[in-house]
């Protein structure tokens, strides 16, 4: 008799159109883990996503064995790299000089907080406060640019792809979507060279292409909820 396969010791939570859980499928996929996907429905939260993320009662979620639940992207992302390949077989997400690796650390955080942020306010609002947030946006994103403005690294960290990288995926697939949905342009074309030629060199890596949505449906996606973003970044303005 064939042996019953074991089911993954690791599952993840996530959502189509997140980012966010992007990061973790990337991560996992570059140190070789099987992992079962378990889809959620963001509009109708499961008691499953309400048991393991309470707090924020968003994706994404580990799950790894009977371990408690890991929440929040980057933070899976460093366990993940801490958690799987210490033979050293499988790529690093953050390099092994403590220095590297905090300064690496530094990048990704300023990506959620300064950019990521900032942008997802300028899609869904007019006015003064679109203005505001649309020039914070930019302006952060001028920084960022200049970490790969010397035309030799093909990613933030050189040649190989990193938790940087990883946390930037927002810029570099679900960016031109969400725009065209929201029906704004916060960052033109011909802007921000770096941060776009970075981009298709992020979207064409072989490990990545695996877990990227299709931009159509990244458009159909963000076009149907658009009311519900605006007003939820509204109810946020209001607080």
């Amino acid at each position: 008799m064939a042996q019953q396969q074991q089911p993954p010791a690791v599952k993840l939570m996530s959502a189509f159109g997140s980012p966010f859980a992007h990061r973790v499928e990337v991560a996992l996929a570059l140190k070789g883990v099987p992992y079962e996907l378990v889809l959620e429905d963001l509009a109708n939260k499961s008691e499953m996503l309400l048991k393991h993320n309470p707090i924020h009662k968003s994706v994404p979620v580990l799950l790894h064995g009977d371990r408690p639940a890991i929440c929040e992207s980057l933070t899976i992302v460093e366990y993940v790299e801490d958690a799987f390949g210490d033979d050293g077989s499988a790529p690093r997400l953050l390099p092994a000089v403590p220095y590297e690796r905090a300064t690496a650390r530094f990048w990704a955080h300023f990506i959620d907080t300064k950019i990521l942020g900032p942008l997802w306010m300028s899609l869904w609002t007019d006015g003064e406060a679109h203005e505001r947030f649309s020039k914070e946006t930019k302006e952060n994103l001028a920084i960022l640019d200049a970490q790969l403005d010397d035309g030799n690294k093909r990613f933030f960290g050189g040649d190989a792809l990193g938790i940087v990288d990883v946390a930037g995926c927002t810029l570099a697939q679900w960016l031109d979507p969400m725009q065209e949905a929201a029906g704004v342009r916060v960052v033109a074309d011909d802007e921000f060279p770096a941060l776009r030629r970075w981009a298709k060199e992020y979207t064409s890596h072989e490990v990545v292409k695996r877990s990227l949505p299709d931009q159509d449906q990244l458009v159909a996606f963000f076009a149907a909820n658009k009311e519900r973003f605006t007003s939820m970044v509204r109810d946020v303005l209001q607080q």
